[in-house]
């Protein structure tokens, strides 16, 4: 599976397809939001 198949969630919690971003440079920030190191996702 291609990563431009996936949809991810944006900061507003909109549904975004990476398929838009095809061929641009990305940077992908994976965050443990279930941390305790992380209380401003909470």
């Amino acid at each position: 599976m291609s990563l431009y198949q996936y949809n991810v969630k944006d900061v507003q919690k909109n549904d975004v397809s990476l398929k838009e971003y095809e061929g641009k440079v990305l940077l992908i920030v994976n965050t443990a939001s279930g941390c305790g190191f992380t209380p401003q996702y909470d």
